[in-house]
């Protein structure tokens, strides 16, 4: 009776287990998705006189896309990049992100690819987290901000629909 005890376990764990599979389906974002948003995030601050770069970086934080507009300063790139990374850091509005945890803020600067200030945004397609856009080179965070929504608002269709 002693030896069944065990095998009853084994047996009870068994589909546990096999619901775990070896390789996971991911959404990720494709090169295409990702060049139209951070292309659509300049034109929306070009419209209001902003030079802006825009990064796009994938569920995993890995760089996508990265565009700056001509008159852009540099560190406008590394900024919009570190944006994003706190955007997919904690999965929701880097701003929002901001005001609620100003108590970490200083530690989480010094963390390499994350910046905790207004402008980036997570990218969700189907319900899924696959990216996130940031934007930096308006004046002020809440503009910066206001670009990768409009671009994500202009490709909202493509998001919800995605495969």
């Amino acid at each position: 009776m002693k030896k069944l005890l065990p095998l009853a376990l084994l047996a009870a764990t068994l589909p546990a287990m096999a619901a775990q599979p070896d390789i996971l389906p991911v959404k990720q974002i494709g090169l295409e998705l990702a060049r139209d948003i951070a292309m659509a995030s300049i034109d929306a601050c070009r419209q209001d006189g902003y030079n802006v770069a825009a990064v796009v970086l994938d569920r995993a934080g890995n760089l996508q896309v990265a565009l700056r507009d001509s008159l852009a300063a540099r560190h406008t790139l590394e900024i919009a990049e570190r944006k994003a990374g706190m955007a997919i850091m904690s999965g929701v509005d880097s701003g929002e992100f901001r005001a609620a945890r100003a108590d970490i803020r200083p530690e989480l600067n010094h963390i390499n690819g994350l910046i905790v200030m207004d402008g980036a945004l997570p990218i969700r397609a189907a319900g899924s987290l696959i990216g996130a856009i940031g934007v930096s080179g308006a004046p002020g965070g809440d503009k910066d901000r206001a670009c990768a929504a409009a671009a994500l608002r202009k490709l909202e269709e493509r998001l919800e629909f995605a495969l």
